[in-house]
């Protein structure tokens, strides 16, 4: 494991990229920006450029060119062989693409028009929608939220460096919102050298207490690190999710051992390939362990229990750089009177209550409260409000 001087864990690739323009320096960039050509982003889009620039998707610099874009796709390598998972790319409308020219300046703008960053233009290019569902998602079924956001987007990708001019958008919850650079430095204040991140969309049940707090036991400290960006409409609103964790973690967590913060990108469902990249940015973020469960982003059936961490045996063991922890599905045994999996429980499976995400969105939305064995009562009760102010 490669260490900064600090001694927190070495970004992916070695460096934190900040692709950040000073502040002091941002007005005559506006300016000068005013001029080039603009390309218009969508939300996704938008957070994928954010954490280009704060350094979260670490080596990038940019949006993928593609001899990038096709070996991440082909071969979860850039082409200099360091491991990445997922293309991070910016798509535009063919009429777009025709008015650029490869090597000028162009402006990204927001949804109303905001300029937020200029780009180098690099590279136009077409791209195989099939080719990329098939390799990233494994599947071409556009039932599948991540296959159906490929076949969205538009028919040329455009790659090259980004300048950021804006601050980053801490969004709804600033107070839980770290760049890489600034949870690193908390890090270091706290003493903490081994840290365990967690992704999450959904609350945190009694089975993903277990395996945050079993691994807390071999670490200095755990990152709650929730997905806010753009999820499935049927997903549990972030807002609720956030006070959910809020209030589990003043109840149950050592507060001097846990930090909140989100993980402000959009929700892909790859699966394996997005356990892949939910371990990098973690790493980019200070984390040196990371948890994988059952069906790490996974969605419907497309994905075995058990193939994202099956995913990490196709790399050399240090490769990444990154320590995952393997956790088996957790349940509650009512012979042995709390959570095991098969690994530490003995008994029958007629005793067991299996907990899941998928499981207590359906009680709530059924306003039926999960039991006990689910979930904390304080975070259902948490739930049960949140859903009937959607309701209503």
């Amino acid at each position: 494991m490669m260490l900064t001087e600090k001694g927190t864990i070495a970004p992916h690739g070695g460096k934190l990229v900040d692709r950040a323009v000073p502040a002091g320096e941002r007005g005559e960039r506006l300016k000068e920006a005013a001029g080039f050509l603009q390309v218009r982003l969508g939300p996704r889009t938008l957070s994928n450029l954010e954490m280009i620039s704060t350094g979260v998707f670490s080596p990038l610099e940019g949006f993928m060119g593609r001899e990038d874009y096709d070996s991440v796709v082909g071969e979860m390598r850039f082409p200099d062989g360091l491991p990445w998972s997922m293309p991070v790319t910016l798509p535009t409308d063919e009429e777009t693409a025709n008015s650029l020219t490869e090597g000028s300046e162009i402006s990204l703008v927001d949804g109303i028009g905001e300029i937020v960053a200029t780009m180098t233009l690099r590279e136009r290019f077409r791209y195989d929608r099939e080719r990329e569902a098939r390799e990233v998602y494994r599947t071409t079924d556009t039932d599948h939220p991540g296959v159906a956001a490929i076949y969205r987007r538009g028919d040329v990708l455009l790659g090259g460096e980004v300048d950021f001019l804006r601050d980053p958008d801490r969004g709804p919850f600033p107070h839980h919102y770290h760049t890489p650079a600034e949870l690193r430095a908390l890090f270091v204040e706290r003493g903490w050298k081994k840290v365990v991140g967690f992704q999450t969309r959904n609350p945190v049940h009694r089975a993903h207490e277990y395996i945050q707090k079993s691994a807390l036991e071999t670490v200095d400290g755990l990152l709650l690190n929730p997905l806010v960006g753009e999820t499935k409409s049927d997903d549990i609103p972030a807002a609720v999710r956030m006070k959910s964790y809020e209030t589990i973690l003043e109840r149950y967590y050592p507060k001097n051992r846990t930090v909140l913060a989100v993980f402000p990108a959009a929700m892909r469902y790859a699966g394996p390939r997005e356990a892949i990249f939910h371990a990098l940015c973690r790493k980019n973020y200070g984390c040196t362990h990371f948890i994988v469960g059952r069906d790490h982003a996974g969605v419907g059936s497309y994905y075995g229990t058990y193939d994202a961490q099956h995913i990490f045996e196709e790399f050399e063991e240090g490769e990444l750089g990154i320590t995952p922890l393997m956790f088996e599905h957790a349940f509650f045994c009512k012979e042995c009177q709390g959570t095991a999996s098969s690994k530490t429980c003995p008994h029958d499976p007629a005793s067991h209550v299996f907990f899941s995400g998928t499981k207590v969105r359906e009680m709530l939305g059924k306003g039926e409260y999960p039991p006990p064995e689910f979930s904390r009562p304080e975070v259902v009760k948490v739930l049960i409000e949140g859903q009937r102010v959607e309701q209503n």
